[in-house]
């Protein structure tokens, strides 16, 4: 009989569900792709018992069992541990929230009351607490593949640590060492984000904004508070004031006033965020060093919102001392769900004899029939035409300058559209940045675009000293070759670089087959890919699809075999269908 075990993550933001049994993965969803909300709630501390239910309906639907067949649920987080670790006196803080006695009393609470609600929905299993920093290593390490690796993991905070370093030996992970808050690599980044007119959960636009300042200007300024050794880092709690509002110390550091949200940034907005680029890459690069001198291991996963950062984790890898690197496609708080389940399979089913949950792709969410999408174009009243290979339709569009919404398959389970709910475009257009970022996406001209690219091609376009598996999920930006520039000016970032997404036929073959006939074309084996939304979370029903096609400026829509075109679905009088 089947052993089912569910992870849950709901303790701050970005809550999830995932179900694995002895057969591996079944599902990962998150529950901002089900709710329409971004991130799916604010972390509070009286949210913390909101639970992800569209996420867990989702997963529970694909696996094609019910919550009381659920023999174990992992949740990635413990709350005893928080509630005695957490506190830090001496830093101010917003009364009843995070740092104070009332605050951290009532997110431990409501996180306790948990397992009665589960019960309560039917669950009749053991419910587990899962450190949420084992949590982030577990979901690097099982789907590695890799029977031993060192393993790190960096984020905001868990319960009291920000930064775990660990290893990972057939199917047993042992920490080795801890950095806690304030020190926090993650927590800087949301600090930053804010401090520059962002949100805190803008962590990418600081990133893509590096590329086009200058390192050098504010790096001195950054070392007098960011303190990096053989053993780690540290970070001035005073200076940062990670929980309050305040800006004063950045203000009078940099000799530049906080923005307010989305006050338009200059250059000197650009040298900070380069600065703060450079830093953090030379901490993860230190941090890598020191897992290698700790564990001897030749590979390394890595796990936390911090190991979304491209450009740190090329240079780890071309530049550290590991012949290979795995990067769960959900480093984030999302992962933690799938990790804290994959935790549990091992240490109370498997009993750690090794891992049998190599992650081949990161289609893990919803996927829809014919006849769900028929019906969804039905209650759209939309027009829509089939044509005999949709492959080779949609490469000839796209290759005439049109843009085209890709919905196909299972959804991706990360932050990244990986051709299952993507927006494509052709990356030989210059103007494509701009139509895509003003009438489009409706995001900042400085946001850049990644490209799609066949695996078996991607050495003659990009300069990759090594193949990194993390590269089938955009988390490596590479150089483009010198040469190939102006073929595809669309994809290249300020620096030169690219975040790509390297295809192989074995993982998406429906993609690898448009991305063939492209170049068959046009002589450019990849498309321009980023996620299909607009100021939205990521499109995961075919209802999400059509809705966000209607009301933006996509020319045509590939939903499954079906071809919908913008023109057939607008009126002359501007209205849609």
């Amino acid at each position: 009989m089947s052993v089912y075990v569910l992870g849950v993550n709901c303790a701050y933001h970005e809550s999830s569900v995932a179900l694995i049994n002895d057969g591996g993965v079944l599902a990962a969803v998150e529950e901002e792709r089900t709710s329409r909300v971004k991130h799916a709630k604010p972390a509070l501390v009286n949210n913390s018992d909101e639970l992800p239910l569209g996420a867990l309906q989702a997963c529970l639907d694909i696996g094609g069992i019910s919550l009381a067949q659920v023999n174990f649920i992992a949740f990635s987080f413990n709350p005893p541990r928080r509630l005695q670790h957490g506190l830090k006196a001496d830093e101010p803080a917003v009364q009843g929230s995070w740092g104070t006695l009332d605050g951290e009393t009532l997110f431990h609470d409501k996180l306790m009351g948990l397992p009665a609600q589960f019960r309560a929905m039917g669950f009749a299993g053991e419910f587990v607490f899962v450190d949420h920093a084992l949590s982030h290593a577990a979901s690097a390490y099982y789907p590695s593949s890799f029977q031993e690796s060192a393993i790190l993991s960096i984020d905001g905070i868990g319960e009291v640590e920000s930064t775990t370093l660990a290893v990972g030996r057939d199917g047993y992970i042992e920490v080795m060492e801890q950095i806690g808050y304030p020190h926090s690599l993650g927590f800087l980044w949301e600090k930053v984000a804010v401090y520059l007119g962002m949100t805190e959960y803008d962590a990418c636009k600081v990133m893509s904004l590096a590329s086009f300042g200058d390192p050098t200007r504010f790096y001195d300024r950054f070392r007098t508070f960011v303190h990096v050794g053989e053993t780690g880092f540290q970070l001035d709690g005073d200076f940062c004031r990670f929980r309050s509002g305040d800006f004063s110390t950045f203000e009078t550091l940099f000799g530049l006033p906080a923005l307010a949200l989305h006050q338009p940034v200059v250059q000197d907005h650009m040298d900070v965020a380069a600065a703060l680029q450079r830093v953090t890459t030379e901490i993860l690069l230190q941090l890598a060093q020191r897992c290698h001198a700790l564990t001897g291991s030749r590979q390394l996963c890595l796990a936390g919102g911090v190991a979304l950062n491209c450009v740190a984790n090329t240079e780890i890898f071309e530049n550290g001392p590991f012949e290979r690197i795995f990067i769960q496609p959900a480093a984030n708080d999302a992962g933690t769900a799938l990790g804290a389940a994959l935790y549990v399979y091992h240490d109370r089913v498997q009993r750690h004899s090794g891992s049998a949950f190599h992650m081949r792709d990161a289609y893990l969410g919803p996927g829809y029939g014919r006849d769900e999408i028929l019906a969804a174009m039905a209650r759209h009243g939309v027009r829509f035409s089939e044509p005999d290979a949709i492959e080779d339709a949609v490469a000839q569009l796209i290759s005439q300058g049109q843009v085209v919404g890709w919905f196909q398959g299972r959804m991706e389970f990360g932050p990244r559209a990986l051709g299952n709910r993507s927006l494509l475009a052709d990356p030989r257009d210059r103007a494509m940045v701009q139509r895509l970022n003003r009438v489009v996406k409706h995001r900042e001209d400085h946001r850049p675009f990644c490209p799609s690219v066949l695996a078996e091609h991607a050495g003659g376009w990009f300069r990759m000293r090594r193949d990194a598996i993390s590269a089938r999920y955009m988390l490596m930006a590479y150089p483009v070759q010198p040469e190939r520039h102006e073929q595809i000016p669309a994809v290249v970032h300020a620096d030169g670089t690219s975040r790509i997404q390297m295809v192989e036929e074995g993982a998406n073959p429906r993609y690898h087959a448009l991305i063939s006939r492209f170049h068959e074309l046009t002589g450019v084996p990849m498309l321009l890919n980023t996620s299909f939304n607009d100021r939205e979370p990521i499109v995961c029903t075919p209802d999400d699809a059509i809705r966000t096609f209607l009301r933006t400026e996509i020319d045509y829509l590939a939903l499954g075999d079906f071809l919908l075109r913008r023109s057939d679905n607008v009126s002359a009088t501007g209205d849609r269908a």
